[in-house]
């Protein structure tokens, strides 16, 4: 869930703004004449969200040299490749 506060609170009230990351783990956007302006996140729900990330690049690499190896496929070995990917 989009939690979305102006520019001009996170000046005024940035306590309670940082205290609403902390405790809902979920970014707070920042808006500056309803334009999104900036992300303020919780430290450790960044760390994780990096984390996440880091692991995604690590499994998708993976994938992508184990596809490299397999050689070409054809297009009815390719389709079945991907709807097994899709299935998991």
């Amino acid at each position: 869930m989009a939690l979305v506060q102006p520019a001009t609170r996170l000046r005024t009230d940035y306590n309670r703004i940082a205290e609403l990351a902390r405790k809902t783990g979920e970014p707070v956007y920042i808006t500056r004449k309803d334009i999104p302006e900036l992300v303020l996140m919780d430290f450790d729900a960044f760390q994780e969200r990096e984390q996440v990330i880091k692991l995604s690049d690590i499994v998708l690499s993976g994938d992508l040299e184990r596809l490299r190896e397999a050689g070409d496929l054809s297009i009815e070995e390719a389709e079945a490749v991907l709807k097994k990917f899709n299935d998991r």
